[in-house]
């Protein structure tokens, strides 16, 4: 079963750009990992938000303790105003099924 996760991102204000341009540069490497179904990265003018979604948790947890996240966050957790806020989350049902939940 897929796992849906959004992560939000909190870069201080001086470093939001070079926060944005190192998650910009591991997602094409995130793309080719076993399991990665959707690696999504959207922007506001103050947070980060990836949107992902994994074959299984197995998958999830192997992205969490590999090399190209675990590198990412040791390179911009300096820059953060915020630890990272990661949320494993479920649709929920409501609506036409096609609008109402990712695909």
């Amino acid at each position: 079963m897929s796992v849906t996760v959004i992560a939000t991102i909190t870069p201080r204000p001086e470093r939001f750009d070079a926060v944005r341009e190192a998650f910009e540069q591991v997602v094409p490497l995130v793309h080719e990992e076993p399991g990665c179904e959707l690696y999504a990265l959207y922007a506001s003018k103050t947070v980060l938000v990836m949107v992902e979604r994994w074959a299984d948790a197995a998958a999830l947890n192997a992205h969490g303790g590999g090399a190209t996240f675990t590198g990412l966050a040791a390179r911009v957790q300096d820059d953060l105003a915020a630890p990272f806020d990661v949320q494993v989350v479920r649709p929920v049902p409501a609506g036409d099924p096609a609008k109402g939940q990712l695909a």
